[in-house]
């Protein structure tokens, strides 16, 4: 196979996510450039990834995995290790196995955060008791603790996607990163799919949003239980394990959803009162997405979203992950004057034009 100019390698495409679209981000900034992966199933994705050259692990022969990347735990070290990219530049977009890829040129590594699950074992689980994720983490953790930082220092450039990562990735990996943030890559101007509220009371006069993949660290059941006591309309989107016990959580002012289109979502933006989130987010893009159309955040004073809101101007943050602490913030956000106009502006400064520019200046001083 012959030597290309540019690649792009992402972990697994197996879900629809923030880090996913940083890598339909990365495929618009470098349209030629073929995109490795150790998983990838085009049901389970953005259907942009559809248009674009993907390379695959040997992983991806074996269906359950596909579907389940977790189960794939054990095996995604050596397939990382065994999958090689022959790239005069390989910009690696990674939370914790895609710079582990082989490389005939520079590696570039965007970095979401060092792996969650040997770093931060505790949030990546949650409440799990002595489960057999729980227990292949422990057993294998060593291990991947030591291939990951070998991997780490094969990185010719390192980009944090916050100041939070960047810290992370120096006591990870001693390596001094520049933080990147993430672009968004909503465009208000394109067409809207109407969702359906009605089953939610009060939905039509306005309602809250929460968009995440529904894992422990999000903590979504108190963004649930903050909107139940105030019986305020509340769409939450996205599936993951935390599925069916949010569902049962879930008030009669609570609609939960998944599997969206884009109009879909972009409707959710334009009708939506605020954004909530309560999650231990390394950078959080639906602050960000929302803002571009002038609607304004209610999160979590921790990690990305440090970086991203304005508070007062552009969202109110709130200290812990508390269903009570959110219920002030959302009744403090109903009593503030808003100005859509700032809060536009604001998202300005994630463009995906800037994002491009600094890794394209990047490309160019390696070719020096």
């Amino acid at each position: 196979m012959a030597t290309v100019e540019i690649a792009i390698a992402h972990d697994y495409l197996t879900q629809r996510g923030g880090a996913e679209k940083v890598v339909l981000a990365l495929t618009r900034a470098f349209p030629d450039a073929p995109i490795y992966t150790t998983l990838y199933d085009a049901n389970l994705t953005y259907p942009e990834f559809d248009q674009h050259e993907i390379r695959v692990s040997w992983l991806n022969r074996f269906p359950i995995l596909r579907k389940f990347h977790r189960l794939a735990l054990p095996l995604l070290a050596g397939a990382a290790s065994t999958t090689k990219v022959d790239a005069k530049h390989t910009i690696v977009s990674s939370s914790g196995w895609a710079h582990g890829f082989h490389t005939s040129g520079s590696k570039i590594v965007y970095c979401y955060s060092p792996a969650r699950w040997l770093y931060q074992p505790e949030a990546y689980l949650g409440a799990e008791g002595f489960t057999a994720k729980r227990i292949a983490l422990a057993v294998l953790s060593p291990f991947l603790r030591r291939w990951d930082k070998r991997q780490a220092s094969t990185a010719t450039k390192y980009f944090a996607i916050s100041t939070a990562v960047q810290q992370r990735i120096r006591d990870a990996y001693n390596i001094e990163a520049e933080v990147l943030p993430a672009p968004h890559s909503i465009d208000p101007t394109l067409p809207q799919e109407p969702v359906d509220i009605t089953t939610v009371p009060g939905a039509d006069n306005g309602f809250y949003l929460c968009i995440s993949r529904l894992l422990p660290y999000k903590n979504v059941d108190v963004v649930i239980d903050a909107l139940n006591s105030l019986a305020l309309p509340l769409v939450v989107v996205g599936a993951g394990p935390e599925e069916r016990r949010l569902q049962l959580a879930a008030g009669p002012s609570v609609l939960m959803v998944k599997n969206l289109t884009d109009g879909q979502i972009r409707w959710l933006y334009a009708h939506c009162t605020a954004v909530i989130s309560a999650s231990y987010e390394d950078f959080g893009l639906t602050p960000i997405e929302a803002a571009t159309y002038g609607k304004p955040s209610i999160v979590l004073r921790w990690g990305g979203f440090l970086d991203t809101i304005r508070e007062g101007k552009t969202g109110i943050y709130f200290d812990e992950p508390r269903s009570e602490l959110v219920r002030q913030a959302v009744v403090q956000s109903g009593q503030q004057p808003w100005d859509p106009a700032v809060i536009k502006k604001q998202a300005e400064l994630f463009s995906e034009e800037r994002f491009a520019a600094r890794l394209i200046e990047e490309i160019s001083k390696q070719d020096q």
